[in-house]
């Protein structure tokens, strides 16, 4: 589809977009963040941006990492921020490139502030996060009408690396029936801890998914108690989100991707017998 088919905004020299580039699909990616990829000037992007992606970029585009890997030598937020500032302020037309969706756990809202504050135009465009776009290819709905009403986004470390304080695991763990954690595999086992001692089951079920909708995608499904020696016992490395509650149970029936490649699909993973309704 080319830009011709519907109307989309003119990226202005000066000005800064910033993009959520989807869990790792190309497929995925937005067409205002595709017409973004086409017509920067430069390109800021983070550790979670694909090849395959950044290839959509036109030719001569200047290309920046920014990426933020856990452990390892990262960019620093402020940097990142001044640099965005410094492009726009050379007349280029700056896309700030991110996985996922730039204010889900993305910093977005960091960079947007700071490109407000230095008077910088801006604008954002959503992404597919992880947390609905990575489960839904792990067959995971995170809501069904008989299973779940509500859901919660919860990010696995705050700005200083460890398990949040500023979480009430207790409210969380008896209010939210599903339970999305970004960035959890390395406190997997405090965060497990933490929901138990508030109540949950110790058998409740647990998706883990590892690099989420690319050819390098994993599934593991575990219980909350077994999630952390599970992890460790499988080899399973961020990037991963973590789905806590009944809804992993629907995998059985929902799993399209192993569907594809041979897997048999239970019709009632529920274990229920349900009578359709007839048209």
């Amino acid at each position: 589809m080319g830009d011709s088919a519907v109307e989309l905004p003119r990226f202005e020299p000066g000005s800064v977009w910033l993009a959520g580039a989807g869990p790792g699909d190309p497929g995925l990616l937005t067409i205002l963040a595709l017409h973004s990829l086409r017509h920067a000037d430069a390109i800021v992007y983070d550790a979670l941006v694909s090849t395959d992606i950044l290839n959509l970029a036109a030719s001569g585009t200047l290309l920046e990492f920014a990426g933020k890997r856990g452990g390892k030598p990262s960019a620093k937020q402020p940097d990142i921020s001044r640099r965005l500032i410094q492009l726009a302020r050379e007349g280029r037309r700056v896309l700030r490139l991110k996985g996922g969706d730039p204010f889900i756990f993305g910093r977005g809202g960091e960079e947007a502030l700071a490109l407000v504050a230095a008077g910088i135009p801006f604008r954002l465009v959503p992404g597919v996060s992880a947390g609905i776009g990575g489960l839904a290819y792990a067959g995971i709905p995170i809501t069904h009408r008989d299973i779940s009403s509500a859901v919660t986004f919860v990010t696995g470390h705050d700005a200083t690396g460890l398990v949040p304080d500023s979480v009430d695991w207790e409210a969380l763990a008896r209010g939210a029936p599903v339970i999305v954690v970004y960035m959890a595999l390395k406190h997997i086992a405090t965060i497990a801890a933490r929901l138990i001692a508030a109540g949950r089951s110790p058998d409740e079920p647990v998706a883990v998914v590892s690099r989420a909708t690319t050819p390098q995608q994993r599934v593991l499904e575990t219980t909350l108690a077994g999630a952390a020696a599970d992890v460790a016992a499988n080899g399973i490395e961020p990037p991963a989100v973590v789905a806590i509650g009944q809804v992993v149970r629907l995998r059985a029936g929902l799993d399209w991707l192993g569907a594809l490649s041979g897997r048999a699909l239970d019709p009632d993973p529920l274990g229920r017998q349900r009578v359709s309704e007839a048209g």
